[in-house]
């Protein structure tokens, strides 16, 4: 039972409702279907420890999801919906018990047009990618996690990922042309949210409704190289990825700046990157492959791996080494370092990160993501840094944002708290319709603030939404 709360659910008669729709009570699967990646974090994996479903449902079509969705809002059994699970922040970790949705069988490409994609939300994004290379197309910016997880997952708990330095992230108009969401209610209805009104299920973790479909606009699918440029010092790596990532002429896919020693913390870098060098991570499609080699060199740069998409010696695909994947690969060898979330946003970028590398750098190597925001690059990151306390990193923290970094909390696990949600009385009117018993992954997004889960410690973060844009 759940170490929040104990709640007497009628869980037999919700089972009975749900007869011939599959379920299961079985302790070991409930365990591994309550929990995501959250143990990246070292604060996250002590908080939601324990924490876990009474039972876990996996309808096969919505006809069946609606069944389950009516029964359990008739009994007031809360739900938590779960897809692969490669989130970190613990957003599908049942803060209070009751089901686990799992949604993977509700997966399947509807419709394949020139200029985009209709495909249900449990729809794996590496299937899907392969799908549409078939038509010449791709996702604009699929999740580094793509191997293993679904188009709704990314949307309701992501941002962005490879392809955010061209597009932007599902904050920016026009990254989403709409999504489908099921009420929870005894008659649950199926809501289509079009253009910017799709922004209402984004990053809500499943806390404003079941995502059911989505359509999506596409990218063309091109012939991809992936890079590692190593440069001897740091700055000079951060100056040649801000030049890369604002190069509109050049079609690149993602720009991601990693300081030494980074690469030798990573198994399979460790024979390709020079001992004392930073790392540009990028990849360059074909017909601009000649200039950008150009402009290495010019930067004082050294190509050490080139390889077509996802053929490089490093033994899977280079987009699995940025954003929030790479410290996967950094725990693997070093389980005692983490980070937190950075956004660096200024007109002299260069100059705001070497302000932050001044101040922090000595907790450990800097990573930075560039990527684009409300049509600006903007960077992301912080220091790979061993955890020693809580403290230890709310001091960090503050040095970042005396430097002049805004920073999320990467290690709570509700909306408010994270703090990359922007927030209005129109969001709060649509929990309300859509979650009119708040049933729906309770803790992580109330209509009152104040019942918001206190899961793991507070840090003097910002509200991203108040500072980014």
């Amino acid at each position: 039972m759940n170490e929040i709360s104990a709640p007497a659910y009628p869980l037999e008669a919700f089972c009975d409702a749900i007869a011939g729709i599959e379920h299961t009570t079985d302790p070991k699967r409930i365990r591994v279907k309550s929990r995501d990646r959250y143990a990246v974090s070292p604060i996250l994996k002590e908080a939601l420890a324990g924490k876990v479903a009474d039972v876990v449902v996996s309808p096969k079509d919505d006809d069946e999801l609606r069944r389950v969705i009516a029964a359990a809002t008739r009994h007031r059994i809360p739900v938590t919906v779960r897809a692969a699970g490669s989130a970190n922040y613990g957003q599908s970790v049942p803060l209070k018990g009751g089901i686990v949705l799992d949604v993977l069988a509700l997966s399947g490409i509807r419709e394949i047009r020139d200029d985009r994609v209709r495909v249900a939300g449990g729809t794996n994004v590496a299937k899907l990618e392969a799908k549409l290379r078939e038509h010449g197309k791709e996702l604009r910016f699929p999740p580094t996690t793509a191997r293993i997880a679904t188009v709704a997952g990314h949307f309701a708990g992501g941002q962005g990922g490879p392809g955010s330095t061209v597009y932007g992230t599902w904050r920016d108009p026009g990254n989403i042309i709409s999504c489908t969401v099921m009420t929870m209610e005894e008659e649950p209805r199926l809501l289509e949210l079009r253009g910017l009104d799709a922004q209402l299920a984004h990053h809500t973790y499943g806390a404003t409704g079941i995502i059911t479909e989505m359509e999506l606009p596409l990218a063309p699918a091109w012939a991809w190289n992936e890079a590692i440029v190593a440069f001897g010092d740091y700055m000079d790596a951060v100056r040649f990825g801000v030049m890369l990532a604002d190069c509109a002429s050049l079609t690149r896919k993602f720009v991601s700046v990693h300081e030494w020693p980074t690469p030798s913390f990573v198994t399979g870098f460790q024979n390709l990157v020079p001992d004392g060098k930073s790392i540009v991570m990028t990849m360059i499609a074909d017909q601009s492959w000649e200039t950008f080699a150009q402009l290495v060199e010019r930067a004082g740069g050294t190509i050490v791996s080139q390889a077509r998409e996802g053929e490089g010696p490093y033994g899977r695909p280079l987009w699995e080494f940025i954003f929030g994947h790479m410290l996967f690969q950094i725990q693997r060898n070093h389980p005692e370092r983490t980070n937190i979330e950075g956004f660096f946003r200024s007109d002299d970028l260069v100059g705001l990160i070497e302000r932050v590398h001044g101040k922090v750098s000595h907790y450990g190597p800097l990573r930075m993501e560039l990527l684009r925001i409300g049509g600006q690059i903007v960077g992301s990151g912080s220091p790979y840094f061993v955890f020693e306390s809580a403290e230890q990193m709310a001091q960090m923290v503050l040095e970042m944002q005396e430097a002049g970094a805004v920073v999320s909390n990467s290690h709570r696990s509700n909306v408010r708290a994270v703090g990359k949600k922007e927030i209005t009385e129109v969001d709060i009117a649509f929990k309300r319709e859509v979650d009119p018993y708040g049933l729906l992954n309770p803790g992580r997004f109330e209509v009152d603030e104040e019942n918001d889960a206190a899961v793991a410690v507070a840090l003097p973060t910002d509200k991203w939404d108040k500072r980014l844009g």
